[in-house]
C-alpha cells in the first residue's frame, strides 16, 4: 500500500475529525479509509487514533505523527509544484492563526476576496486572543499585533496599529472628561488583560514627552470587541486599536478622550516559522495581506 497516500488520507481524517468525512471528502469508501490508517499504524508499529463509536482523538505519538508527517507534505506539495512549473501556482491547505476581533471585523473579508484570487488554496482559520505556538501547533501563518515576543519567527509588517483612547457620550456626561493622562487613575478604565503591559498605557504629550499611567478598573477582559460593549455602554474609558473604535466614533457612539495625547503606537505582522520553505500559499497570502491593510489603515 501507497504510505504517502496513507499518510495523506490520515492527514485529512484528522483534518475532518471523522473517518465518514474524510471518506466523503475523499471519495473514497470509509472501509478503504480504515485500511489505509490500519496499515500505517502497523508499518509505524504504533497507534496513531483512539476510536470510539462517537469519535477518534490522536494519540501521543499520533499528534506528533501529525506534526511531522504535515511538514513532510508540505514539502512534497512544494517540490511537486517546482516540477510542474516555473510560476508556483498557490494550492493547498493554509493554517492561520489570527486574534478573533482583528479576525472577525478585518481578516473575514480579506481571506474571502484572497480566495476568490487564489481558489486552488484551501484555509483553516483559528481564533484565539493568546499567542499560539506556530510550530507546536503546525500553523504556517500567525497574525499578531503588538510587541513581538518570539524572535524565532519570521515576520513581516502588514500594517500600522494606531489606538485611541475614547469613552461613551454617557460616561463622559456622567464622570466628566480628564484633561491630563495623570488624571486616567480617577477614572474607571477598561483593561485588555494579553496586554504585553496590562494596565500601563503610554501616551506622548503634544511637546513629544513620554507620559505612563498606571490605570485600574473595575473591568479587564482578554478580548476587545467585549470591553467595545462595555465602553459603549458607560462603563468606562477604553485604549482601543483603531480598527475596532472606528466605526463607533464615526457614529458618535464613542467620542475621543485626550485628543492631544497620542498613544503608543504599535503594528500588525505576519509571522511564520523560520525553518519552513516559503511556499507560494505562504508568500501571495502574506503579499495579500500587506496590500490590503498598509492601504486600509493608512492614515
Amino acid at each position: 500500500m501507497d504510505r504517502l497516500t496513507s499518510i495523506g488520507i490520515f492527514s485529512r481524517v484528522v483534518t475532518a475529525g471523522s473517518f465518514t468525512t474524510a471518506a466523503r471528502q475523499l471519495e473514497i469508501s470509509p472501509a478503504a479509509v480504515s485500511k489505509h490508517i490500519q496499515a500505517l499504524e502497523d508499518w509505524l508499529g504504533a497507534q496513531l487514533l483512539n476510536r470510539t463509536t462517537r469519535r477518534i482523538s490522536l494519540t501521543e505519538f499520533g499528534t506528533t505523527f501529525h506534526r511531522e508527517s504535515g511538514h513532510l507534505l508540505d514539502e512534497l506539495e512544494r517540490l511537486r509544484n517546482e516540477a510542474t512549473s516555473h510560476k508556483l501556482v498557490p494550492r493547498g491547505r493554509l493554517r492561520v492563526a489570527a486574534p478573533v476581533s482583528f479576525g472577525v471585523l478585518h481578516l473575514a473579508a480579506a481571506v474571502a476576496d484572497y480566495q476568490a484570487a487564489y481558489p486552488s488554496v484551501d484555509i483553516d482559520i483559528e481564533l484565539s486572543d493568546k499567542v499560539v505556538n506556530l510550530i507546536e501547533e503546525g500553523f504556517d501563518v500567525g497574525i499578531r499585533i503588538g510587541n513581538l515576543r518570539d524572535s524565532t519567527l519570521i515576520a513581516r509588517r502588514i500594517a500600522d496599529n494606531r489606538f485611541v483612547l475614547c469613552a461613551a457620550p454617557a460616561y463622559i456626561e456622567a464622570k466628566g472628561a480628564p484633561d491630563h493622562p495623570d488624571e486616567l487613575t480617577r477614572h474607571a478604565c477598561l483593561e485588555y488583560s494579553y496586554s504585553s503591559a496590562p494596565g500601563s498605557w503610554i501616551f506622548e504629550s503634544p511637546t513629544g514627552d513620554e507620559i505612563t499611567v498606571n490605570v485600574q478598573g473595575r473591568l479587564r477582559a482578554n478580548n476587545g470587541e467585549f470591553l467595545t460593549g462595555a465602553a459603549l455602554k458607560g462603563l468606562g474609558i477604553m485604549l482601543a486599536p483603531d480598527f475596532i473604535a472606528r466605526p463607533h466614533l464615526a457614529a458618535g457612539s464613542l467620542v475621543p478622550v485626550l485628543a492631544h495625547f497620542v498613544p503608543r503606537r504599535s503594528a500588525i505582522h505576519a509571522v511564520y516559522p523560520a525553518n519552513r520553505h516559503l511556499s507560494s500559499k505562504v508568500r501571495t497570502f502574506i503579499d495579500f495581506l500587506a496590500g490590503r491593510f498598509s492601504e486600509e489603515f493608512s492614515e
